[in-house]
């Protein structure tokens, strides 16, 4: 018999419904809960297991069921929202959204996908972090031009500190990449296309491992870079781009933005769609998606 299992994440709780036995209960989000989660798991035997992606609680569930051999798919909460109001389900607790969530991967089955191993999570983390500094810098030295003193010595002084985080985190970036034969393989080839830094590069890795595994159309689905059918009947609406992964659409801009100067190839295509009327915002984003 396939059994589907939903698992509900919160910080502290896990909250797990099966179907079609109707069976519910919930274990805590630790090692602890988990050793006493994986054994009942493993009697099932499940078909799928569905837990929605919940800013990184989930991710110590997930790692744990897919090391033990378990099929695991991490869903968007989006997906799972609207599958919610399809279905009239409006009522929210963490023991309904384990059903529904068990109901999803029922009716839905979304392909497991392999999670990412401990070099890929502690290089991601790493980028992450670059990221909040740099955001931080950026706000600093905004906020610079308008304080006065003693407040603008105090801000000077935060931004030397971060300033200097921020190298040390470029530092732990560039020996995370060196270390593995894999990244380092695969960061090479990325920078031999002309527009493409250390910064695109290291967001690639990172946040896009599917880079290299999927086709052309379907990696433009998943960054948010391929136009989307807005059609009902005779009307023909305007074609937008949405959703997808915005770190890696913000770092394939800058890159985007540097190549039409620089790359030839890129530099043709852009000013063949510019001659053809096409807007600057359109023209750019088919050189991402080109890119």
């Amino acid at each position: 018999m396939d059994r589907y299992i939903g698992i509900d994440v919160s910080k502290a709780m896990l909250d797990i419904a099966t179907l079609p036995d109707g069976e519910s209960w919930t274990v805590t989000n630790d090692d602890q809960g988990l050793a006493e989660l994986l054994p009942r798991l493993g009697a099932l035997a499940p078909t799928l297991v569905v837990l929605e992606a919940t800013g990184g609680f989930e991710l110590l569930a997930a790692l744990t069921l897919a090391k033990a051999g378990l099929p695991v798919a991490v869903v968007n909460p989006r997906q799972v929202r609207d599958f919610a109001r399809a279905m009239g389900r409006l009522a929210k607790t963490d023991a309904l959204d384990a059903g529904l969530l068990a109901t999803f991967a029922e009716r839905v089955r979304p392909e497991p996908r392999p999670l990412p191993d401990e070099a890929a999570l502690h290089l991601e983390s790493l980028v992450t972090r670059r990221r909040q500094i740099v955001d931080m810098l950026t706000a600093e030295k905004n906020r610079l031009g308008f304080a006065r003193d003693p407040v603008k010595r105090d801000i000077s002084q935060h931004i030397r500190w971060l300033e200097k985080r921020l190298a040390d985190v470029n530092g732990d970036l560039q020996d995370a990449v060196t270390a593995s034969p894999l990244y380092h393989a695969k960061a090479a080839l990325l920078r031999t296309v002309p527009g493409v830094g250390q910064v695109t590069t290291l967001t690639l890795l990172a946040t896009l491992p599917e880079l290299g595994h999927l086709s052309r159309h379907q990696i433009a689905a998943l960054v948010g870079v391929a136009p989307l059918n807005r059609d009902s009947g005779t009307r023909r609406g305007k074609r937008m781009v949405w959703g997808g992964r915005a770190p890696v659409r913000a770092a394939l801009y800058m890159a985007t933005l540097v190549g039409i100067k620089h790359n030839p190839v890129l530099r043709s295509f852009y000013d063949r769609l510019r001659a053809a009327g096409k807007p600057f915002t359109v023209a750019a984003t088919a050189c991402m998606r080109r890119r």
